[in-house]
């Protein structure tokens, strides 16, 4: 068996942060901006959220729900009506004070004393506020109910410690905002985006995921409840990947979002909200990536096949391309995944080789190569991107269908990448889900154990609140660990809570988290 040489130089195992931030450098998915916290999307990384946009948005329309638009800039007094979310946010605003600069004098620039705002503006870190006094206006009778709104947008949260896709001060993504008559109709819509992020993360992006409900330590600032789905981490770390919230009645209250009801009275509205952003494609890196770089599911892929004729700069070269365009018609003509499979032809100047690992550190799910002698016998060499190498040569692991073939096998590859991709990361989360863990002192033992990815741990607890969580939250924090959620579907507790040691109601996922 011979020795693999791979595309990147640090591997997963021996720094798995550096390996990250490696990942997305050679995948030329983004960069630093230059403003502490702020990146650079660049063109396959945008392209990969506008797949994900794509998918998504589809699902929320598909529920009746509406997109639409709110400003960047909130009111500070808009965040001061609901005290508990303020206080949620307060030390991640960004506030704008000025609206006019002048010069200092000194070849610099300062805000204008003269050009203070009356009021502060908030720049977005979520826009329940500004939003729900719109809902105030919109709903004066349970005939405008319910009320179903979706906005794509960026916001703002002043982050100390920042990663690119996984925590930065500014973050694209869609939140959902919605009101109802009553409790009943809130809940289920709140249930009903949880299931479409579920859904979205398992079946677009080979993601799989825990769906459950969080602890009330880290319920959203203001919510009653607020559930999310969970995904494992290569590392063995968590990742909140998607969030919904039940808001019960107050930001209704705090926004005065009121209609009349049905038999004329006066009643609040009940309210929710639900949102997925662009962690969520760090998420697909730290879930799908090799020390070779980043591998794309094909249903978010920007291309999910990329074709490389091997040029030699001279006047053949125009008959080998041609031959390329109609392969990739041909491809382009077929259907995956329920779309027409998206083919491009790489013509740029360089190297075949050279250009293959460019597309092999991106993580095209599928890379022909067609030379002169190809053309000649009507064959491809095909590279699948989660087949990477050949075991036993340690070479990249080629196949050779005739053309034919490989236009007739393409939706069946990409398919199967698809499905493969997702059995891979479900596989490994299973087998680092521990569940036999029953005192703290063996769950800090777990985690202290010399075992640099330790996974998961499924413990029973009392579901204790104030004071008592509290505590709770002070013992994981010691071992930097945190409760994730509540899964929905898990065995009925049965023992007693490995914190307090009372009788316990329900089981929780703890682990090490993003």
């Amino acid at each position: 068996m011979s020795q693999i040489r791979h595309a990147l130089s640090i591997k997963r195992e021996d720094d798995f942060a550096a390996w990250y931030q490696e990942v997305i450098a050679a995948a030329d998915m983004a960069e630093e901006s230059g403003v502490r916290g702020c990146m650079v999307i660049k063109p396959w990384g945008y392209g990969i959220w506008e797949r994900m946009q794509r998918l998504l948005d589809d699902r929320i329309k598909a529920a009746g729900v509406q997109n639409c638009y709110f400003p960047l800039f909130i009111p500070l007094a808009n965040f001061e009506r609901e005290a508990a979310h303020v206080e949620g946010f307060a030390k991640e605003m960004a506030v704008v004070t000025h609206h006019r600069l002048i010069a200092d004098g000194k070849g610099g620039l300062i805000p204008d004393p003269a050009a203070r705002l009356e009021e502060p503006l908030v720049v977005r870190p979520t826009s329940e506020t500004i939003i729900g006094d719109a809902m105030s206006r919109w709903v004066q009778s349970w005939r405008d109910l319910p009320l179903l709104l979706n906005q794509w947008a960026n916001v703002v949260r002043w982050e100390m410690r920042t990663r690119m896709f996984l925590r930065t001060s500014e973050f694209l993504w869609q939140e959902g905002h919605t009101a109802h008559e009553n409790e009943t109709d809130a809940r289920a819509e709140t249930m009903r985006a949880l299931e479409m992020y579920r859904a979205f993360a398992e079946d677009d992006l080979s993601l799989p995921v825990v769906a459950g409900e969080k602890p009330e330590n880290e319920r959203f600032p203001g919510a009653v409840e607020t559930w999310s789905i969970e995904a494992m981490m290569q590392d063995g770390k968590a990742l909140q990947a998607g969030t919904s919230h039940y808001l019960g009645t107050n930001f209704a209250s705090a926004a005065n979002i009121r209609y009349q009801d049905r038999e004329g009275g006066q009643a609040l509205a009940h309210t929710t909200s639900w949102g997925v952003s662009t962690r969520m494609v760090g998420g697909i890196i730290m879930t799908h990536g090799d020390d070779d770089g980043l591998r794309v599911p094909p249903a978010i892929a920007p291309q999910q096949v990329v074709i490389l004729p091997m040029l030699r700069d001279k006047p053949e070269d125009a008959a080998l391309i041609a031959y390329c365009e109609e392969l990739r018609a041909a491809i382009a003509g077929t259907a995956a995944l329920g779309e027409p499979v998206r083919v491009l032809l790489d013509v740029r100047p360089g190297k075949a080789a050279t250009k293959r690992w460019d597309w092999v550190r991106k993580g095209a799910p599928v890379i022909i190569e067609v030379g002169p002698r190809d053309m000649e016998n009507g064959v491809v060499s095909l590279l699948r991107r989660d087949r990477l190498w050949d075991a036993q040569s340690g070479k990249p692991a080629f196949q050779a269908p005739d053309r034919e073939t490989a236009v007739q096998e393409m939706p069946g590859i990409l398919s199967d990448m698809q499905g493969g991709l997702f059995a891979e990361a479900r596989d490994r989360r299973d087998a680092n889900v521990v569940r036999d863990v029953l005192s703290f002192d063996a769950l800090s033992g777990f985690f202290a154990a010399d075992k640099k990815y330790p996974g998961w741990v499924e413990v029973q607890w009392s579901k204790p609140t104030g004071a008592g969580l509290a505590k709770v939250e002070e013992m994981l924090k010691a071992h930097r660990l945190t409760l994730r959620n509540v899964p929905l579907g898990a065995s009925p507790a049965d023992g007693t809570c490995i914190f307090t040691g009372d009788p316990a109601v329900e089981r929780v996922l703890v682990a090490r988290a993003y």
